[in-house]
């Protein structure tokens, strides 16, 4: 039976985790902690520890992983550059699986972009729309931001240069290598991602909606499971599913 540790727990996804970890057999939660509580106890308290807290707490607590050898997990979106070259840091100590969605389905939907942007070729024009509920604190959404990678990756271009954050005024025509990435807020809406592929006379679309927050919480448990006893290193869900 594997232990792990939920940072984050009295949130809406550290709530899905203790639910949805209780009803796992093969999983027993050491701990539950938030904003507050002494992350150094819990630290020592499982297996692999998850974090769906904040983005100002992930590099410190990834340190500390590091620092006691525990595996980690993180759901956490909305870190800046410091504290993302902080995480990546120990990932050479730890293995750490990192990753904007943890949905069996998302992850289908960043395998198809991928291939559809190989496929359709700088012709096609990309806009990628996503909408959460009101109470999201950051934007655009991780899983927007991977999108936007993923294909900026594909086209072997800059993603700080490509993306295009909205429009407003007079922009002017759409450059060829533009990546539009654009962010709703409203109402209770889980997650909902579109990736528009678009040329003169025709048009694709990718789309994933999430009705309930327990996709994300069995694949970041899915993901614990898969990370105990792995060599250190940086992983995603894409390696937990073995699509890459």
């Amino acid at each position: 039976m594997l232990t792990v540790v939920i940072v984050g727990s009295k949130g809406r996804m550290g709530q899905t985790l203790l639910a949805c970890a209780g009803r796992l057999p093969e999983l027993r939660v050491g701990a539950a902690v938030d904003q507050g509580d002494d992350l150094s106890v819990a630290v020592g308290a499982g297996e692999v520890v998850v974090d769906f807290s904040a983005h100002t707490v992930t590099a410190g607590l990834a340190e500390r992983c590091a620092a006691h050898g525990r595996p980690m997990v993180i759901g956490t979106t909305g870190h800046d550059e410091n504290e993302k070259a902080r995480v990546r840091a120990c990932a050479k100590r730890i293995p750490l699986v990192w990753s904007s969605n943890f949905s069996t389905g998302v992850n289908t939907l960043f395998w198809l972009t991928r291939k559809a942007t190989e496929i359709l070729g700088p012709g096609f024009d990309v806009e990628i729309v996503e909408m959460h509920h009101r109470f999201k604190k950051d934007a655009p959404s991780g899983t927007a931001s991977t999108l936007a990678e993923i294909v900026a990756g594909a086209r072997g271009v800059s993603v700080g240069e490509s993306l295009r954050h909205g429009r407003k005024g007079i922009p002017g025509e759409r450059p060829a290598a533009e990546i539009g990435v654009h962010s709703l807020r409203g109402g209770d809406v889980v997650g909902d991602h579109t990736v528009i592929f678009a040329t003169p006379g025709e048009r694709v679309e990718l789309t994933h909606k999430a009705s309930s927050r327990e996709t994300f919480a069995l694949g970041a448990l899915r993901a614990a499971q898969w990370v105990w006893g792995r060599p250190p290193g940086l992983y995603t869900m894409q390696d937990v599913l073995s699509l890459k």
